[in-house]
């Protein structure tokens, strides 16, 4: 459950450290407290979206963390075991600038909004207060009816079989019926894989004959310069390199005194030596592999003639040839599938095809059950809300001419009776604005109870009733309390009063900036807030009174 929640710097809230209990709790406070502020923030943690509007005036930076104690949630330590992060706690944290920019923490460590939202999913569930019209959009009362069967894990291997299945269909539909330019494609890829094989260029062969190149077609010169080099360096027996260095050595050897600056001289002598003698050797074995051999030179621009044509060809570099011989290979046994490998696909499409059909026929299953049960649990509880002659039918109709989606191989529809004897019709065309509200409340009581998740928010979905059916709705909230953790943002009195614990939302405005606070009530603040929803502004003897019944009997 929610077991802690910090605010800083969000909306016109500057600091707010909450910590919240089990059972039910009530968030009531003036129109335009910010009573749903705290539920925004929440909801951030989760991977709601973030702008820079988010930060309080005057702040760098809004930050959220929302803590949970996960020991009865299994599910979510097992997604973050998954996830290599720390499955013995679950700290969610949100940080967004000034400038817009947002980051989204689990535990500690950095993670994409949509892996939020994933373990959201196990954390919190929320219930709005425009729920009801989400109610007139059949995609919703599939998802409530797979929600409220305890199958919707079920409903989600479904889809992905439908997808697994998709994709291998299009490919093969795609190979299976390749156009005639797709065929003739095939025929020049065949086509330059032959001059590509003829001309068999190997891998670094082309740089090889460049530089070969460049030596025979320089070679007189460079066996012309190198000999002189060698003479200079050591062959010349006027005077070379070499020659000099030994009468340094020997004019230093004579010097007398052993000086550090002898030493040093010395060892420079003796490495410059070194080095020339080697200079000399390498220059001399490079010469042994100079030659004039016109006939070679002639072979080798050929060579690289035929490269640089077929390069121009393909306007690619003579370096880039492999490369693109190899993909011009992968493109042509891609599109010159076999009809083996054709069959082979078409197989292994038919057995994802009936992968997904045995998926969806259990899921058609589950939800012709949980239709009938859903149904008349829901209609009890409209029943307790007043609408004593509305009967709710939850309808699952096959597709037509054996069509599926990726949902299963039906639709959901609710379906509404609001006067005896009347056929149920769909609820955008029967319901009214009130009759909507309601029955998304019955439906949303029903379908919390079979919830896995253990926190449940409840946003003013209360708009719209007052008096005894308020307090019924109360009710419901509160035994939902009793095995959930329920947050209930309320204006009703008779909601108030039910809750386990009840927090106030105010506003204060101080040296011209405004912030708002939250604070737990007493039993005798309970009494005052109650007596305020009550009686508005001016709270009697009366309305306290009548308040302290109602938290008594609660």
């Amino acid at each position: 459950m929610l077991t802690q929640l910090n605010i800083r710097n969000y909306a016109i809230v500057e600091q707010l450290d909450l910590e919240l209990d089990d059972g039910m709790t009530v968030v009531s406070g003036e129109t335009g407290a910010g009573k749903s502020i705290m539920l925004d923030a929440l909801g951030l943690t989760l991977g709601d979206r973030a702008d820079m509007g988010s930060v309080r005036q005057g702040a760098e930076r809004a930050e959220i963390i929302a803590s949970f104690d996960i020991s009865n949630i299994p599910a979510a330590r097992k997604w973050l075991k998954l996830q290599d992060l720390d499955d013995q706690e679950c700290i969610l944290r949100r940080v967004i600038t000034c400038e817009g920019r947002s980051r989204s923490y689990i535990n500690g460590s950095p993670c994409p909004i949509t892996k939020v939202r994933e373990l959201g999913e196990y954390l919190i569930e929320i219930h709005g207060q425009h729920e009801h019209q989400r109610l007139l959009k059949k995609d919703h009362h599939r998802y409530l009816l797979d929600a409220y069967s305890g199958k919707g894990d079920l409903a989600k291997q479904t889809r992905q079989l439908y997808r697994n299945w998709h994709n291998l269909d299009s490919r093969y539909r795609k190979l299976s019926e390749q156009s005639a330019e797709q065929n003739a494609r095939v025929q020049l890829l065949r086509y330059q894989i032959e001059e590509l094989e003829q001309l068999a260029l190997n891998e670094g062969e082309f740089e090889a004959l460049v530089e070969e190149q460049q030596t025979l077609a320089n070679a007189g010169e460079i066996l012309q310069s190198g000999q002189q080099l060698l003479q200079l360096t050591s062959d010349s027996e006027e005077g070379n390199c070499l020659a000099l260095l030994n009468q340094c050595q020997q004019l230093l050897a004579n010097m007398k005194g052993q000086s550090p600056s002898i030493r040093q001289t010395s060892e420079m002598l003796n490495s410059a030596h070194i080095q020339i003698e080697e200079a000399a050797q390498e220059m001399s074995h490079y010469l042994d592999r100079v030659e004039l051999n016109p006939g070679r030179q002639s072979v080798v621009e050929e060579r690289l003639s035929s490269i640089f044509d077929l390069a121009r060809k393909h306007r690619i570099t003579p370096e880039e040839l492999p490369g693109f011989m190899a993909e011009t290979q992968a493109e042509l046994d891609s599109l010159s599938l076999s009809d083996q490998a054709l069959d082979e696909l078409q197989a292994e499409t038919e057995t994802a095809l009936q992968a997904f059909l045995e998926s969806a026929r259990k899921l058609s299953d589950e939800r012709n059950r949980s239709a009938v049960k859903l149904s008349k649990e829901v209609n009890k509880q409209l029943h307790s809300l007043g609408m004593t002659a509305a009967t709710l039918a939850v309808e699952t109709r096959t597709y037509e001419n054996n069509q599926f989606s990726a949902h299963g191989l039906e639709e959901v529809e609710f379906m509404i009776s609001t006067n005896e004897g009347q056929p149920h019709r769909p609820l955008n065309k029967i319901a009214s604005g009130g009759e909507l509200s309601r029955i998304s409340l019955a439906i949303q009581v029903i379908t919390a109870q079979s919830s896995s998740t253990p926190t449940l928010i409840f946003d003013e979905v209360d708009v719209g009733i007052g008096g005894a059916i308020a307090e019924v709705v109360g009710r419901m909230l509160r035994q939902l309390g009793e095995h959930s953790q329920i947050l209930c943002v309320t204006h009703q009195p008779q909601v108030a009063s039910q809750g386990h614990q009840h927090l106030f939302v105010s506003k204060q405005a101080s040296k011209g900036r405004t912030q708002t606070r939250i604070d737990r009530l007493n039993i005798d603040q309970r009494v005052g807030e109650v007596a305020r929803m009550l009686g508005g502004i001016d709270v009697t003897d009366t309305s306290l009174d009548h308040a302290r019944e109602m938290l008594g009997v609660a």
